[in-house]
């Protein structure tokens, strides 16, 4: 008997791509048809099958080329091929390997045209089934017409577009959850006859366009609408199961007959309406948000530039914990996107690609049937011995069409990633191009920017932009006093001011400017090396001249005698990159500051913040380090060590490898001299100026319990920002936020 993961491998290997293509060439070569098929794959990609002599079958990757995956893209409706892949990578076919050693040069108008050893002559095993991926662009007009190959497994929908077309009514709002289905085919938009239509069908669309779920509506206005317009039917019915991430994934149903004047008797065309997500609620009616009830979520997407991505965390018995990749596909990811209030999921991430997480791994091999509420419902294995964070799994999900990207562009920038930002504000009753004013523009607004425009993370944010031409008639600043929290869709949604500007430098070479990056850094703290490192240290003024100098000391040392002595509480930090790119510091290397005391240079002013406060949360001793050194002091096993304070060397932090502060350097404390006995809190803030972009800044912050009995200090409960649930981070004030007073 087969088991549970059998019968679903064998179904996703089921899920064939088949293009309804008539592949007759004028040169009277045999007819063929193709199709896509095989597994963990999008619907414009995957093993190439040839459909001849009334048998399916495979082609060997020898002698294959680019040229070769062009025609087969072509002949499948694709604009053109992107790449290809041999030995077998969406998995093994079956029966024949109709072709080997195949020759094209790109202009064939069917694979079968290409030279080759002949059909059904070949010296390969499917371990050599060659694979290709397709441009997602279709080619405009291309018909594809029915033929019967094979036609008892179905064949999927291939159609060049499809489309939610709102009625005039509901056309100003965004996102258009509601309106006629159309699809394109052969060059026109036409309707789908509703007379089989299922709600498994407007799932399978609504999560194409960025909803979770289809809802009811009002079928009158519909259907007196229909009657006025004129009708253009798609002569096709639609079979889906409601797990496709795409029409395109779905099984072409019967041919329907189109009785006089393309009507569909008794029926209409097909109407969908879909529930947006809590995000995406319609401009329009506000109320709608209310609607919804707040609640701890127990799965959460971290370390993503866009919305609807990034890694999947999942909350049990309040600790935040990832998931593992083993047996990771669509349907897992599909749950997990519905589920935050997104549409079905665009791409099934392995391999720790948005980043590792930290604290345990919650579930491995998920296994979903992809209609459950939430992953937590799937079945999932609780052990996770040998899952380490470098397989968490990850999701990219379909969102809303909101066409944010349109109110704002950068411009004069040497490529696509930077510019000047320019925003589409209305003044006197019409829009404009304008720019923003710079003033406390930092990397928190320049993330917001980067993400209006799909452009990744932040890597800097400029105050001058004099160096970048940007467009002469947007010069006027319209925006200014932009503060943003790092969270926000738009730059519009930062506090800013109203239509009252007010930019006393100006705009011209002041304008805020952005360079975007795909990557991005994500420096973590490890609290275990802290909460085990923490000592008291009586030490002489007369040793600490050097650290004074630095601003290590409170400030009652700047009258201490020379022979008095200072109370420190000593411990080591080693601070991880877990991100996917270097953590290097924003200062060039000419303006870095030479420590003679400590001999050598400091490339960041303030790395970190060491506090200790009060239960209520009132500072009442610092440590504060000044500057800092930053280097590779050991890194995860084969990966080299790139940065070294020694020799005036290049400075920051590689991927995958750790800087480490001993407790026994200088500056390594907080100067609690001053302090009374009693309860505290020890804090620990890495880069909390936001100097540098991060992929995630809420596990900068550290925090845990102290209690000092005038003698001795117990270090206990070290939490690391956004690792707990939101009830135990209440008891830490300002844990969740990493908000700084200075923001």
């Amino acid at each position: 008997m087969l088991s549970p993961v059998s019968i679903h491998g064998l179904l996703t290997t089921l899920l064939w791509m088949c293009v309804l293509c008539n592949a007759q060439s004028d040169s009277g070569s045999p007819v063929i048809q193709l199709r896509l098929a095989g597994e963990k794959r999008k619907h414009y990609e995957g093993r190439v099958e040839v459909f001849y002599n009334g048998e399916w079958g495979t082609v060997c990757d020898d002698d294959f080329s680019i040229y070769a995956a062009q025609v087969v893209c072509r002949e499948l409706g694709y604009l053109d091929a992107e790449s290809w892949a041999p030995s077998a990578k969406y998995g093994r076919g079956e029966g024949r390997i109709w072709l080997d050693n195949v020759h094209c040069t790109g202009a064939e108008k069917s694979l079968a045209q290409c030279e080759s050893n002949g059909f059904g002559v070949s010296d390969c095993k499917h371990s050599e089934d060659v694979g290709v991926v397709c441009t997602q662009k279709r080619i405009p007009g291309f018909k594809f017409i029915k033929n019967h190959a094979n036609s008892d497994e179905g064949m999927t929908v291939q159609v060049e577009d499809v489309r939610i077309r709102a009625t005039y009514s509901h056309r100003k709002r965004i996102p258009i959850t509601e309106g006629f289905l159309e699809v394109k085919d052969g060059g026109k938009w036409r309707q789908i006859c509703n007379e089989e239509w299922t709600e498994m069908n407007s799932r399978v669309i609504c999560g194409m366009y960025g909803f979770p779920g289809e809802k009811r509506f009002n079928t009158r206005p519909y259907k007196l609408l229909a009657k006025r317009r004129k009708k253009n039917y798609w002569g096709f019915s639609v079979n889906c199961t409601g797990n496709e991430a795409d029409l395109s994934d779905c099984k072409l149903g019967h041919e329907i007959e189109l009785k006089g004047n393309n009507t569909c008797e008794p029926g209409m065309p097909v109407v969908i309406s879909c529930v947006p997500g809590r995000a995406f609620a319609p401009s329009v009616s506000m109320g709608f948000r209310k609607a919804y009830r707040v609640e701890q979520p127990l799965v959460r997407l971290k370390g993503g530039a866009m919305i609807g991505e990034g890694r999947v965390e999942v909350l049990k018995n309040g600790e935040w914990g990832t998931v593992c990749d083993d047996n990771w596909n669509i349907q897992a990811a599909t749950v997990v996107c519905r589920e935050l209030g997104f549409g079905s999921a665009k791409e099934a991430l392995t391999g720790a690609r948005m980043g590792q997480g930290i604290g345990p791994v919650h579930m491995n091999e998920v296994l979903c049937s992809g209609f459950e509420k939430s992953l937590t419902d799937c079945y999932f294995n609780r052990d996770a011995l040998g899952c380490s964070h470098e397989e968490d799994a990850a999701v990219r999900c379909n969102v809303p069409a909101m066409g944010f990207h349109k109110r704002l562009r950068l411009n004069g920038g040497r490529n696509p990633y930077e510019g000047r930002v320019e925003v589409l504000a209305e003044r006197n009753g019409s829009l404009v191009w304008g720019t923003v004013c710079s003033d406390s523009w930092g990397t928190m607004e320049a993330m917001v920017v980067c993400r209006q425009l799909g452009l990744g993370f932040a890597s800097h944010a400029f105050q001058e932009t004099w160096y970048w031409q940007g467009d002469a008639s947007a010069d006027a600043v319209v925006m200014s006093g932009v503060r943003c929290s790092g969270t926000e869709l738009t730059l519009d949604q930062c506090l800013h001011h109203g239509k009252h500007v007010l930019c006393p430098k100006g705009g011209g070479r002041f304008a805020a400017g952005v360079s975007c990056t795909q990557t991005a850094p994500d420096l973590v703290l490890s609290s275990q090396v802290v909460e085990q490192t923490t000592y008291l240290e009586d030490r002489p003024m007369y040793v600490l001249q050097c650290a004074q100098e630095e601003h290590c000391l409170s400030s009652s040392a700047d009258k201490a005698d020379s022979t008095s002595y200072r109370r420190l509480l000593r411990f080591s930090s080693q601070i991880h990159n877990n991100g996917q790119s270097d953590f290097r510091p924003r200062a060039a290397h000419h303006s870095w500051v030479w420590h003679e005391c400590h001999r050598h240079y400091h490339s960041m002013e303030v790395f970190t913040h060491y506090d200790l406060m009060s239960l209520n949360g009132t500072k009442v001793a610092e440590g504060h380090k000044a500057s800092f050194c930053l280097e590779d002091t050991h890194c995860d096993e084969g990966i080299q060590k790139r940065y070294e304070c020694a020799n005036f060397g290049a400075q920051g932090i590689t991927v995958g490898c750790w800087d480490t502060y001993r407790h026994d350097i200088d500056c390594q404390w907080i100067d609690i001299t001053d302090v009374k006995p009693g309860d505290y809190i020890f804090q620990i803030v890495i880069n909390p100026n936001y100097e540098v972009a991060e992929s995630d800044y809420t596990n900068n912050i550290m925090r845990c319990r102290s209690r000092y009995d005038g003698h001795r200090i117990w270090t206990y409960n070290c939490h690391i920002g956004g690792t707990l649930s939101s009830d135990t981070e209440e008891t830490f004030p300002g844990l969740l936020t990493n908000q700084l007073s200075h923001r």
